[in-house]
């Protein structure tokens, strides 16, 4: 197969779909890598290694979507990118088409074979390809969080540990997921006070077992969440419904309960957010501030640790990745149940149910397209 990674063109995007390593993979099991030139440089990747692990080095975007069968990437297509995708291309990568239509139709119209990192899911539904990004936004969510409640910020001036004669900061995280078990470690080592707030009480009982008494467990209500708004100075939104939009729990009218200059981090912004006045920030521009809250809101977090997030991702979608280039898409989807789950766009059909109730679509099960897939 002809597997091409190109330079990301997402504002502030720094991470690479295939490192030198990935692209030496590739070609040992008898594909051909093209990479376009200076893509991995911001993940700290040289040309150079690219060259020597074999692939084959392309000067623009265009040679390389127009030579490939897969394309590897890391963020969904950009407007400028939507008309070098061609039919029955597979595209590789995160497209949270929950929360963007125009990529939707185009994907559609174009009949693209949209793979979803973020809705490749095993028979346990956990999210392999997800996790690991998961991992980076949220323990980012505090280092950022911290920042911003920074007085020469815009924040309140609080230091999250506090020191032994002034009170802690107090941190709250809407969600116990992925992203809010590693925001909650970040804050314990920080030495905040941390409420963690989920709707599971399963996961709060293992919450409880992993972090032996050193955060407070509330199940998730409108008066615990009222409760949270009021004390908190940094509250992270680490809410996740896989491949729909996220469910807005803190409304405008919410903003009017918390401290001045408190801090909301929200990493469910791209899927839609958990916070209504969240909208899509970048990283040269993070934050800004409605009713005194600062709001953080930058949709590709993990872009900024882009060595660490390269690495983390692509040694988690490189098995899957050589397995839909070894045996196709198709045979590889009937194969892993997983892989099926992740197609969200298959021969101009919306496959996945999660984007379809969210824009308002129609569905097919991606097994009334592909013989012998089963979901």
């Amino acid at each position: 197969m002809q597997i091409g990674s190109v330079k990301e063109i997402k504002k502030h995007e720094y991470r690479v779909g295939l490192t030198p390593s990935c692209a030496r993979a590739y070609i040992a099991d008898g594909h051909t890598v093209r990479v376009q030139k200076f893509s991995g440089i911001d993940a700290g990747y040289e040309d150079d290694e690219y060259k020597e692990a074999g692939a084959i080095l392309c000067d623009t975007a265009e040679e390389i979507w127009g030579a490939s069968d897969m394309i590897v990437k890391v963020k969904e297509p950009q407007p400028d990118e939507y008309p070098l995708m061609k039919e029955n291309q597979i595209l590789y990568t995160y497209l949270h088409l929950a929360a963007d239509e125009m990529l939707t139709k185009e994907m559609l119209q174009r009949k693209v074979k949209g793979v979803a990192y973020e809705t490749v899911e095993m028979p346990d539904h956990s999210l392999p390809l997800l996790r690991p990004m998961s991992e980076i936004a949220g323990r980012m969510s505090i280092q950022e969080g911290a920042r911003f409640l920074e007085r020469p910020q815009g924040g309140r001036g609080v230091l999250l540990g506090g020191i032994p004669s002034v009170e802690k900061g107090k941190v709250a995280i809407l969600g116990g997921g992925v992203v809010g078990t590693h925001a909650a470690k970040m804050a314990i080592g920080l030495g905040a006070d941390v409420t963690v707030l989920d709707v599971n009480i399963d996961r709060l009982n293992y919450l409880d077992d992993v972090f032996a008494g050193r955060v407070h467990l509330l199940y998730s209500n409108q008066a615990h969440l009222e409760l949270v708004l009021e004390k908190s100075d940094l509250i992270v939104g680490a809410v996740l419904i896989p491949g729909a939009k996220a469910p807005h729990l803190i409304k405008k009218d919410d903003l009017r309960k918390m401290k001045k200059g408190s801090v909301l981090v929200d990493v469910a912004v791209d899927q839609g957010g958990c916070i209504e006045t969240t909208h899509p920030t970048t990283h040269d521009d993070p934050v800004f501030t409605i009713d005194d809250v600062v709001h953080y809101c930058v949709a590709n977090m993990p872009g900024g640790v882009s060595r660490t997030s390269t690495q983390a991702l692509t040694t988690a979608t490189l098995p899957y990745g050589l397995l839909i280039a070894g045996k196709g898409l198709e045979a590889a989807a009937a194969r892993q149940s997983a892989i099926a789950r992740g197609i969200n766009t298959y021969d101009g059909k919306l496959t996945y149910k999660g984007v379809a109730d969210a824009i308002g679509m129609n569905f097919v099960p991606v097994g009334d397209l592909i013989d012998g897939v089963k979901i």
